[in-house]
């Protein structure tokens, strides 16, 4: 198996630039498992599925799955129960799943080498046979452009319930991809394509660098075969039960190490010294059950001026330990007013000293955290804050809130930008396992508030953000806009049903086919205003109409 360094060198040596594209496929390739099971779910959990379609549905994949229906014939079955269907309801349908639960599957890895591609200018792309009500959310979270997937015809802003042919299967992705070369400039005899199913074969000897991920069982023999270099990757899929265990004693060590504190505050009659016990004990504790290493940048910063509001980008629940474990003594915690409502836990924070705020209620919010600006001039103590607000389901940073910022300017005290790239490596967002990862930080220099006034806050926070951003490799806001920029990816994802046929209605895409018994594209409910799926079932055999 190759290494995701070797992959990443191998994107390094090739040529930069436009001509060479990067391909992926979407299901098993950039995400753990397949899209559609999500959609199908939640259809189920809704009662968007009656019975009868339930059968139907099952059916077609079933026939498809032992290679006695086409692709294409799938397609056609399950794309009649969108009929009549709003279309935009069902692209908020996609998006809300992605942000809730598709965001979280994407492979880290999968992340990187698209990251990869970027930096060196080539022409990135998913192609697809899944539709693009499941792909394009993720593409745009991605940074990536050109979507490519099998299309469902649209008249009047609702589905017909056709299929746009050829659809994006087999031959029809290699056509997608000679469609996507020509129109960049690209040319597929110097470029990549990732995947991990056989369905994709043809694609995979059309390209010179086939790159094999989370492969199937019938394509990883093909890859031994062939010499294709191979990578299967685990920080993401269904965890151990080793990783359940250590998470949920990383989780609640913080109430032993609490304990663990006692005998020094009795000694000492300190309690600032019993909690920074605590707060240190605590940070080496839960890194280790985590398997969590710290590469960090600028750790200098981290004590040339204290006291200070260290802000931070917010991806994971694991940001909790890396803060930790980088500021280690002399802090004033802030957290949201649901965490006093967890047992034990929210109990020993508090006794901790940590401010609880109402996310909902900004007056309540700026009136508990008087007691911060307290512990920045009258005892020293220095504050954490994530600007953000809430975790981000990826890299993208979020709009920043001005909390943090008043409270520095009340203080007197600086701030301290503390950037976090890959903390979503360990627990993405909604996910309570953690993996084991090394995640870069660089910590910035010290920025003084002392010449800052209110009046002009919002161009500090600009600045500020935009530190964030720079380090980050995306897109600063410019100072002319006067307001802030939701995390853009580069501009919007065009998508492309591929080999559109005359407009007839307005096309946009369906399911993904994989290697048989494995769903890839969501089906839909049968009435108008519901937001659904075409699930999809892979074969082996060819297209068939």
């Amino acid at each position: 198996m190759a290494s995701i360094k070797q992959l990443l060198r191998d994107i390094e040596k090739a040529p930069a630039g436009p001509s060479v594209a990067a391909i992926f496929d979407f299901d098993g390739t950039v995400i753990s498992g397949y899209s559609a099971t999500v959609f199908l779910r939640e259809q189920l959990r809704r009662g968007d599925l009656s019975a009868r379609e339930l059968i139907e549905l099952v059916q077609a994949m079933t026939s498809f799955g032992l290679g006695s229906m086409g692709f294409s014939a799938m397609m056609t079955v399950t794309a009649q129960f969108l009929r009549g269907i709003d279309e935009a309801s069902y692209i908020e349908f996609g998006e809300t799943l992605y942000r809730d639960q598709i965001a979280r599957r994407v492979y880290p890895e999968s992340r990187a080498l698209i990251d990869a591609h970027v930096a060196r200018g080539h022409t990135v792309a998913i192609i697809s046979s899944a539709t693009p009500y499941q792909v394009q959310p993720a593409a745009r979270d991605l940074g990536i452009d050109h979507v490519m997937c099998t299309g469902l015809e649209v008249a009047e802003g609702r589905f017909t319930g056709g299929v746009v042919r050829p659809t994006c299967f087999g031959q029809g992705k290699v056509d997608a991809a000679e469609q996507l070369a020509r129109e960049q400039g690209a040319d597929l005899d110097n470029s990549f394509f990732y995947s991990d199913s056989e369905d994709d074969i043809l694609l995979l000897e059309r390209v010179r660098y086939p790159r094999v991920l989370n492969p199937s069982n019938g394509l990883l023999g093909i890859a031994r075969d062939r010499q294709w270099p191979t990578a299967r990757f685990v920080s993401r899929g269904r965890p151990s039960l080793g990783q359940y265990l250590r998470s949920a004693a990383a989780t609640v060590s913080l109430v032993p190490t609490f304990l663990a504190s006692l005998p020094v505050y009795a000694l000492t009659r300190s309690r600032r010294q019993s909690l920074n016990f605590s707060l240190s004990l605590f940070a080496d504790t839960a890194s280790a059950l985590i398997g969590l290493d710290l590469n960090v940048k600028g750790q200098e910063h981290l004590w040339s001026q204290r006291p200070a509001v260290f802000i931070f980008n917010h991806q994971s629940k694991a940001d909790v330990v890396i803060i930790a474990s980088l500021l280690r003594r002399d802090m004033a915690g802030v957290g949201k007013k649901e965490i006093r409502d967890i047992p034990v836990i929210g109990k020993v924070l508090e006794l901790g000293g940590v401010v609880m705020i109402d996310r909902a209620n900004a007056g309540s919010a700026i009136e508990a955290m008087a007691p911060l600006v307290s512990a920045l001039r009258g005892e020293g103590k220095s504050v954490a804050l994530a600007p953000e607000g809430t975790r981000s389901v990826s890299p993208r940073l979020g709009a920043f809130k001005k909390g943090a910022f008043h409270l520095a300017l009340q203080a007197g005290v600086p701030i301290v930008p503390i950037v976090i790239r890959n903390a979503g490596d360990v627990a993405p967002k909604g996910e309570f396992v953690f993996r084991p990862a090394t995640v870069d930080v660089e910590v910035l220099p010290p920025i003084d508030t002392s010449q800052w006034q209110l009046a002009t806050l919002n161009d500090h926070v600009r600045e500020v953000r935009n530190l964030f951003l720079a380090t980050l490799g995306q897109p600063v806001e410019k100072a002319s806009t006067g307001k802030k920029p939701s995390p853009k990816v580069k501009a919007t994802t065009k998508t492309r049903a591929k080999t559109k046929p005359k407009p007839k209605p307005k096309t946009i895409t369906p399911a993904k086919a994989r290697p048989a018994g494995k769903a890839k594209a969501a089906r839909p409910k049968s009435r108008p205003r519901s937001a659904t799926s075409n699930k999809t079932t892979t074969g082996t055999g060819a297209d068939q109409a």
